[in-house]
């Protein structure tokens, strides 16, 4: 058996469970075996390797590797991303919680979570589009105004980028997503302006929404998300992908911190001398109003 999809875009990550349950007819005993599970436990499957779902579901490895092959796919690598992506929409919190307890180990949490979060690091900087990141720099650089926006657990990441481009930039305005409407925020964004959406799944229709928006009235949107395919990326003008694999319920935010403290880091460098005069004059006014905690 072997299916023809050479029309099929699987960057189109929302088509695969459909692509799955149209060719049923078609498998094998053994691969019908491999769609229904995936087509019921999707959210597991995502993150078994191909030696574990062939176990599951009482077949070969090879079977597996076939089986993503004949779909049309690189390998199973490729067929568990696209599930994956698709997932990653989807998953519940409940659902998240259960996927964690499979694929976290009782005996050492600690080490299970910070490998996962530096496994999530490496893809993010063999992934990153180098290109994409300065000509981001470059458009804040010269932005009239930085809009920044992020829901949720983003929220904390916007937050602290706003936080330090504050002390850069004069004209940094953090969208407040707890009171208000976020587009009357929005109303006087232009083409000279700049806007920072941070958006993973599942991803908030506020952040979308504002990128949309802000990409109407022509202003230089930046993505910072988990693919090319995210809702928000599609209005970026640049798109920086971190990856953010879920460990468990929370949101593994370490890859995109590492994009934006680069993000402050490479506008620092550029701003180098008005920096330095801000912070000579902060240091005076964090002086003179006891800021921070004095040692004797």
């Amino acid at each position: 058996m072997v299916i023809t999809m050479n029309t099929v875009d699987y960057t189109n990550s929302s088509s695969i469970l459909q692509i799955i349950g149209d060719n049923m007819e078609s498998y094998s005993k053994g691969q019908r075996r491999i769609a229904a599970y995936i087509l019921v436990n999707y959210d597991r499957a995502a993150y078994m390797t191909a030696t574990r779902l062939g176990k599951v579901v009482g077949v070969s490895e090879s079977t597996v590797v076939r089986f993503a092959l004949e779909l049309g796919f690189e390998g199973y690598p490729e067929l568990q991303e696209a599930i994956r992506s698709f997932a990653k929409r989807k998953l519940t919190s409940l659902q998240r919680i259960t996927i964690g307890d499979e694929r976290i180990s009782d005996n050492d949490i600690l080490t299970s979570v910070m490998e996962s979060d530096i496994a999530n690091l490496k893809s993010t900087m063999q992934n990153l589009n180098n290109a994409a990141f300065k000509k981001t720099v470059e458009s804040l650089l010269t932005a009239k105004n930085i809009y920044i926006i992020g829901v949720r657990s983003s929220s904390s990441l916007a937050s602290f980028l706003a936080f330090y481009f504050s002390l850069i930039f004069p004209n940094v305005k953090l969208i407040n997503t707890n009171t208000g409407e976020v587009i009357e925020q929005l109303l006087w964004i232009g083409s000279e302006d700049v806007i920072i959406g941070i958006s993973f799944p599942r991803y908030s229709k506020r952040t979308v929404d504002a990128m949309r928006f802000a990409s109407l009235r022509k202003a230089t949107c930046v993505a910072i998300t988990d693919s090319d395919e995210s809702p928000i990326a599609m209005f970026g003008d640049h798109v920086l992908v971190a990856k953010n694999d879920i460990t468990s319920f929370v949101d593994s935010l370490v890859a995109p911190m590492s994009i934006i403290n680069a993000l402050i880091v490479s506008v620092g460098r550029a701003k180098d001398k008005e920096i330095a005069k801000t912070f000579e004059e902060l240091e005076g006014i964090w002086d003179q109003y006891d800021v921070f905690e004095k040692h004797s």
